[in-house]
């Protein structure tokens, strides 16, 4: 991973092996970067998403491996406990397949470029935990 400080935000590059929530875990670390937004695209090899069930509060999550385009990830970066936190959803697909997935996502390993924007906003919003839906929700 390369990226570069602007006033808005920051602009990542992600190389091939290059995972997507480590190195956005690891720049909201190293940047303390309390509360952010992401947007971002690229090329994967290695992707698990998942979906939570509100009903059962369970999340389910799958793995597919092989060639796809990552048409959109997009998400947010609080905090939760003093840590960073990311809600990142996925959209990928094979054309040449026919196919097309979506979900949270839990791991995407780069096969060949990934570019993120990451737009920070001044100031923090946190996590709880939530008894009655059985999620991490923002807390103001």
């Amino acid at each position: 991973m390369e990226y570069r400080r602007f006033d808005a935000g920051y602009v990542l590059r992600l190389d091939p092996g290059d995972e997507v929530v480590d190195c956005l875990t690891r720049l909201a670390r190293e940047e303390e970067i309390s509360l952010a937004s992401v947007t971002g695209l690229g090329a994967a090899k290695d992707i698990t998403v998942g979906l939570f069930s509100v009903e059962e509060k369970k999340f389910y999550g799958r793995r597919w491996e092989g060639e796809y385009e990552v048409s959109a990830l997009v998400g947010n970066i609080t905090r939760k406990d003093g840590e960073p936190y990311l809600h990142i959803h996925i959209t990928f697909g094979n054309p040449a397949k026919g196919e097309v997935c979506a979900g949270h996502l839990t791991a995407c390993v780069i096969s060949a470029t990934a570019e993120i924007f990451v737009q920070t906003w001044t100031g923090g919003i946190g996590r709880k935990f939530s008894d009655e839906i059985g999620l991490n929700l923002l807390e103001f």
